[in-house]
C-alpha cells in the first residue's frame, strides 16, 4: 500500500471515526436504524452494480428500495416482514418471468436480486438488534472495535511476517499469520473491554465474543472478495477515499454482527 493511500485511510478514518461514535452512542434505536438502512441502501447499490446487467436499472432500484425497507422490518416487526418478502419476491418473480432477456441468465439475474436481501438486509438488522439489547449501544461499539482491530492486526502482522498464502484464489495478498495476527487482535480487544465497556459481562464470553468477531469478520472479508472477484473489480466504490466503497468497509461487520448477537441470544448474556 503507498503512503499516499494510507494517508487517505487515515484522513477518511478521522473524519468517520467520530461520526460513527456519536451515531453508535448518542442516537436513538429508531434514528440508529435508519442509519443502518440507508447504510443498507448504499450497499445494495453497490452490490447490484457489481452483478446485475447494466440495462437492469429500475429492477435495480426496486431491488434497492425493497432491501433497505426490509432493515427496520427484520429488526422491528418479524411477522410483518414474512408475508411482504414473501409478495416481494413473487412481484420480482413474475417480472424476470416475462421480461427475461435471455433464458441462459434468468436464473442468476433473479438469484442476485435474493443474494442482495440476504446478504445486506438480513445481516446488517443484526446491527439493530443488537443496539437494541440492554447495553446494546456499548456491544455496538465493541464489535467496531474489534473488526477494527483485526483488521489492523491482520494487516500490520501480514505485512512484517506473512510467508504462507490464506486463499490465493480470493485474496492473493492475504497471509495465515495476518490472520491469525487479525484473530489474536480481536480476541485481546475484546479482552480489554470487559475492564472499562462490559464490565458486568464474564471474561469467557469476552473471550468468545473475541474469537466469533475475528473469525467471522475475516470469513466476510473474504467473501466479499470473492464477489468482487466474480465481477472482476478491485473495490466495490469509491465513497470513502482510500478505504473503497460502502462494502468494502462493511463487508467484516455482516458477518461479525449476526455471530455476536447470535451468541449474546442463545447464551443469555
Amino acid at each position: 500500500m503507498g503512503r499516499n493511500k494510507i494517508k487517505q485511510r487515515i484522513i477518511t478514518a478521522l473524519i468517520a471515526l467520530p461520526i460513527v461514535l456519536l451515531i453508535t452512542l448518542g442516537a436513538s434505536i429508531g434514528w440508529f436504524a435508519t442509519v443502518v438502512t440507508v447504510v443498507a441502501a448504499v450497499a445494495l447499490w453497490e452490490l447490484y452494480t457489481m452483478v446485475m446487467p447494466v440495462q437492469r436499472v429500475y429492477v435495480r432500484y426496486a431491488a434497492i428500495v425493497t432491501g433497505a425497507l426490509f432493515v427496520p422490518l427484520l429488526a422491528f416487526d418479524l411477522p410483518m416482514f414474512i408475508p411482504l418478502s414473501a409478495v416481494c419476491f413473487l412481484a420480482f418473480a413474475g417480472y424476470y418471468l416475462f421480461n427475461y432477456a435471455e433464458l441462459s441468465t434468468v436464473v442468476a439475474e433473479l438469484g442476485s436480486v435474493v443474494l442482495g436481501w440476504l446478504y445486506l438486509p438480513l445481516l446488517l438488522s443484526h446491527m439493530v438488534l443488537l443496539h437494541a439489547l440492554p447495553h446494546g449501544q456499548r456491544w455496538v461499539l465493541l464489535v467496531l472495535i474489534m473488526t477494527m482491530v483485526c483488521d489492523s492486526c491482520a494487516y500490520f502482522v501480514g505485512t512484517a511476517w506473512g510467508k504462507h498464502r490464506l486463499y490465493p484464489a480470493i485474496s492473493p495478498k492475504k497471509s495465515i499469520e495476518g490472520a491469525l495476527g487479525g484473530l489474536v487482535g480481536s480476541v485481546l480487544a475484546a479482552l480489554a473491554a470487559h475492564l472499562w465497556l462490559v464490565p458486568h459481562v464474564s471474561w469467557f464470553d469476552c473471550l468468545i465474543v473475541g474469537v466469533l468477531a475475528g473469525m467471522c469478520g475475516q470469513i466476510g472479508d473474504l467473501f466479499e472478495s470473492m464477489l468482487k472477484r466474480s465481477a472482476n473489480i478491485k473495490d466495490s466504490g469509491t465513497i470513502f477515499p482510500g478505504h473503497g466503497g460502502m462494502l468494502d468497509r462493511i463487508d467484516s461487520l455482516l458477518f461479525s454482527f449476526p455471530a455476536v448477537y447470535a451468541y449474546l441470544y442463545f447464551c443469555g448474556v
